[in-house]
This record gives structure tokens, C-alpha cells and sequence, in this order.
């Protein structure tokens, strides 16, 4: 299936009632001026700057911070990316990027994203792909883990299965 296909899936309309619904994981942001291009526009690096933020505040709210990991010689490197934008993001606009974790495929670790202008409209999709890797022999020694910690993966585990409904989704000004 395609990445704009896989994408698609991400999300149906915003309804509490929904389950995939119960799944995403929220990060709201204001567009900037250092998140624009010279027409006011949000440029397209701002995007990957927000889906890693997204990613790193997720784990952070399961209990698991990134730099713990990068502490102990393990980093999350993203190995594939797909972006589709669909409509444009403008200075000043309240954005909210919605994400959910699908579960691991082999060594990949998939995130589909969303992100939702002020007026409810789908303004970009994003599928990224990551996998595990440890560095603690340094850079000519780097390997693929196949199966992470066990903290990792109960965290992993929580992000497939959305933040709690008393955790806080929104983090940020807006």
C-alpha cells in the first residue's frame, strides 16, 4: 500500500467516540515567523521539526525520555518519510498535529501524522518510519537492535495504545 494510502487511514473525523480517535497523540503549535518561508507560508523543514517534537513528547508522556535513551547509547533514527501537503499553513495559524503509533513491522517503527489547520482541514499527512539503533561503540560500530529494552518497549506498547484519557494531550502554547 502507499504512503499517501497508509496516511488516509490515519484518521477519521474528530469524534471522541471514535477508538482510532482515542489512539492519537495531540501536540498543538503556533506557525511562527522562523517557521515560514519569505511569503508567510510555513516551510517545509518546519514540518519535520514538529513530527520530531510530536515523537519526542510522546514517548516523554509515557514515562520514557528521549534523552535517557540517546544517554545510554540508543537513538530512534528516522528511515523513511513521506510528507503530502494538502493545504497551506500561514504565520500565525494554530496548528494541532495529530499522531498514532502503528505497530512495529520488522524493525520499523511507524508514525502517522496529521496536521490540522485553524479551520479543520487536513493541511498535510506525514508517514515516518523509524527503527532502533545503538551507538555505544561509536559511530563505526553503530547496530540495528532487533528487540529494544524493556523499558522501550513498554513504552512502545503505550504508544501504540494512545495517551491516557487524564494525560495531558496538548502540549504547548497555541
Amino acid at each position: 500500500m502507499a504512503a499517501v494510502s497508509l496516511c488516509l487511514l490515519l484518521m477519521a473525523p474528530v469524534d471522541s467516540k471514535n477508538a482510532v480517535m482515542e489512539r492519537v497523540w495531540r501536540l498543538r503549535r503556533r506557525v511562527l515567523p522562523q517557521h515560514t518561508d519569505h511569503a508567510g507560508v510555513m516551510w517545509h523543514g518546519a514540518y519535520l521539526a514538529w513530527l520530531e517534537e510530536a515523537r519526542v513528547e510522546a514517548l516523554q508522556e509515557v514515562g520514557l525520555a528521549y534523552s535517557e535513551l540517546s544517554a545510554r547509547g540508543l537513538e530512534l533514527p528516522v528511515v523513511s518519510l513521506a510528507i503530502n501537503y494538502r493545504q497551506a499553513l500561514l504565520h500565525g495559524d494554530q496548528v494541532e498535529l495529530l499522531s498514532r503509533v502503528e505497530r512495529r513491522s520488522g524493525l520499523r517503527l511507524p508514525w502517522l501524522s496529521q496536521f490540522i489547520a485553524p479551520n479543520g482541514a487536513v493541511a498535510a499527512e506525514a508517514r515516518v518510519e523509524l527503527v532502533l539503533v545503538e551507538l555505544s561503540g561509536g559511530d563505526a560500530l553503530r547496530r540495528l537492535i532487533r528487540h529494544p529494552p524493556a523499558d522501550l518497549a513498554a513504552a512502545i506498547e503505550q504508544l501504540n495504545a494512545g495517551p491516557n484519557q487524564d494525560q495531558t494531550r496538548a502540549k504547548g502554547a497555541v
